[in-house]
């Protein structure tokens, strides 16, 4: 059964029926619309016995929570149930009494993207769209064209001329038409609208399309089930367009609603400072603001925020906060990450650790408190990056001749 019941734009609060565009018709392009359910009638169905008994460990494994039919076609490639780790050692250097990572960097094409990828290929299909198109600086574009390699979908992908080259090759082995744009993000993903107006193309950017963030929104309900139905007191996500934070956030309410959880957690949002319109507009209680961004984090280097409002709602709801962080402290992160957890994450990843250190350090998050910290993308996404952060190997000869000065400068003799 699909227990979706309409849309709901954000700005005008109109409810439509599913058969409507993207976005608000009232609204227009800036009227992001938001998936309704029928909470009783999946209350009836999705239990705590049932999914217990349920042996699929994806995020389809919440079906009735997506809007996809039950006989809908699905892609081969697994989704979700990416492990939710704890971290003592790390939790202690942030200063918290405890932490856990979310690993979405397990998932198949590497980041958080395939759980919205996913959704949008099987929508594709159902509208009998035989190209998908987004635009993305990279995660979400390689995770559309893997999903949609497995369902036997071409996809066209316009990115900025700044991908990162690891992002772009993906891209190219899915068969994608990737289509490179000398200039910026913004710059892409207007011609991609422009493009799927013209041709017909299914649109998969999470700036306009409803549905990518029902297929987001898993990360959420996987961390609430994974936790025994006891949830930390904070959940930190890093914030580009706004989508991802506000899906994470729509997972844990749903699990309330549905008398899953007795409490929801408070989210922490994290932008870097080179790209932070959404901490602005939540700060100062007005619109968005658009921004050049400026961060090496350039899965979350968003200028022009489509889902800035959504993201700001749900912050306020949750109780929780927005705080920026310095591409330094993004860099320190994925080096404190890795060598404290064992968890490889990519600068927009680790931006929410950052954020949490530094959330932690000014007292907005006390010291006895727990958390999560989603990790969106897998660190050899952006090898650039990470070379940056870690730095470089020691070069020594055969005879190993400066082997025990090397030692003993590590402290490992």
């Amino acid at each position: 059964m699909n227990f979706v019941q309409g849309l709901k734009c954000l700005f005008c609060e109109t409810v439509y029926p599913v058969r409507v565009g993207y976005t608000c018709p009232r609204c227009g392009i800036t009227g992001i619309l938001d998936v309704q359910y029928d909470y009783a009638g999946v209350g009836r169905i999705l239990t705590r016995h049932r999914l217990a008994a349920r042996r699929d460990q994806s995020h389809w494994r919440y079906r009735e929570l997506l809007p996809v039919g039950s006989n809908a076609a699905l892609p081969a490639l697994s989704v979700g149930g990416t492990p939710l780790t704890s971290t003592p050692a790390l939790a202690r250097h942030l200063g918290i009494a405890k932490l856990f990572l979310k690993d979405d960097g397990r998932n198949a094409t590497g980041s958080l993207k395939d759980r919205a990828s996913s959704v949008g290929v099987v929508k594709a299909r159902e509208k009998r769209r035989p190209i998908i198109a987004c635009a993305s600086t990279g995660n979400a574009a390689s995770s559309c064209a893997g999903m949609a390699a497995s369902m036997g979908l071409e996809s066209v992908i316009f990115v900025p001329e700044r991908a990162p080259e690891p992002k772009v090759t993906q891209l190219l082995i899915f068969g994608a038409t990737v289509l490179r744009v000398r200039g910026t993000y913004e710059d892409a993903f207007q011609l991609c609208q422009r493009s799927c107006e013209k041709w017909g193309w299914y649109n998969r950017n999470s700036g306009i399309n409803p549905y990518l963030v029902e297929g987001k929104k898993t990360a959420g309900l996987e961390i609430g089930e994974q936790l025994a139905w006891e949830p930390t007191d904070w959940v930190a996500v890093s914030v580009g367009d706004g989508c991802t934070v506000a899906a994470v956030w729509k997972g844990f309410r749903e699990l309330k609603t549905l008398g899953l959880m007795a409490r929801t957690p408070r989210i922490l949002g994290v932008q870097a400072e080179g790209a932070a319109p959404v901490t602005a507009a939540f700060l100062s209680g007005e619109p968005m603001r658009p921004m050049e961004p400026a961060t090496l984090a350039d899965s979350i280097a968003v200028g022009v925020p489509r889902n800035w409002k959504r993201a700001v709602l749900a912050v306020r709801e949750s109780g929780g906060t927005m705080i920026n962080v310095s591409d330094g402290e993004i860099l320190e992160a994925m080096r404190y990450t890795g060598r404290l957890s064992g968890i490889f994450a990519e600068p927009a990843a680790a931006t929410a650790v950052a954020g949490l250190y530094r959330a932690v350090a000014e007292g907005r998050v006390g010291r006895r408190a727990s958390a999560v910290a989603l990790i969106t993308g897998n660190g050899l996404k952006d090898v650039q990056s990470a070379r940056t952060a870690a730095g470089q190997p020691y070069d020594i000869a055969p005879d190993g001749g400066a082997l025990e000065e090397i030692l003993r400068e590590r402290k490992l003799i």
